[in-house]
């Protein structure tokens, strides 16, 4: 059975380093087994479908695919479509009422608890705030993710020692769902479609 999933790069074509063209990803994609590979913006987005893994072992292979074809490290995040509508949906935020720059998700590779954050003083920051989701956390920084002080320390390696994160804004998480969503309707549809297999 194919799944559709994201996969979500950490820290690529930022600063002028760690190029990734999008269409060289695509193309990886595809020589590593994945069907129907869509890229979204050059910031690290792709949705593929596989009928093999799961998300930790695609997005260790795929880590592995870019280090040996680019020649540099990156951390990788893969989650399906059930997932990442899930996380949009528990949107701890009035997220109808904000702009996508004040609202952002940082994904992580494994479930967090509150003890990670401890030494974070959220009253310090306000009005800027985040709560905890499933891997997630939700970030609303009503002047930016460029300017939030609080940002700042959610990402300090004392706070994410162990995990890989990487953030996107709410236009970027809703894209993410869409191209998933669609990706699954059209497979769907492909396998209603198609001939009954044997002779």
């Amino acid at each position: 059975m194919t799944t559709t999933y994201a996969a979500l790069l950490r820290g690529i074509n930022v600063g002028g380093s760690r190029k990734l063209p999008m269409g060289d990803l695509r193309t990886l994609m595809e020589g590593l087994g994945y069907a129907g590979v869509r890229t979204y913006l050059q910031s690290g987005q792709a949705v593929f479908g596989s009928d093999h893994g799961d998300e930790d072992s695609l997005a260790a292979e795929l880590a592995v695919g870019v280090e040996e074809r680019f020649g540099f490290a990156v951390d990788v995040i893969v989650r399906d479509h059930a997932y990442l509508r899930a996380v949009a949906e528990a949107c701890p935020f009035p997220a109808a009422d904000l702009q996508p720059k004040q609202l952002h998700v940082t994904y992580f590779s494994a479930p967090v608890d509150a003890a990670r954050f401890a030494g974070v003083d959220p009253a310090a920051h306000a009005p800027e705030e985040f709560r905890l989701g499933d891997r997630a956390l939700y970030l609303y920084a009503p002047d930016g993710l460029g300017r939030s002080k609080l940002a700042e320390q959610l990402s300090r390696p004392r706070v994410t020692k162990g995990l890989i994160a990487t953030t996107r804004n709410w236009n970027t998480v809703l894209k993410l769902v869409e191209m998933t969503g669609t990706a699954v309707r059209t497979v769907s549809r492909f396998f209603k479609s198609a001939p009954p297999a044997g002779p």
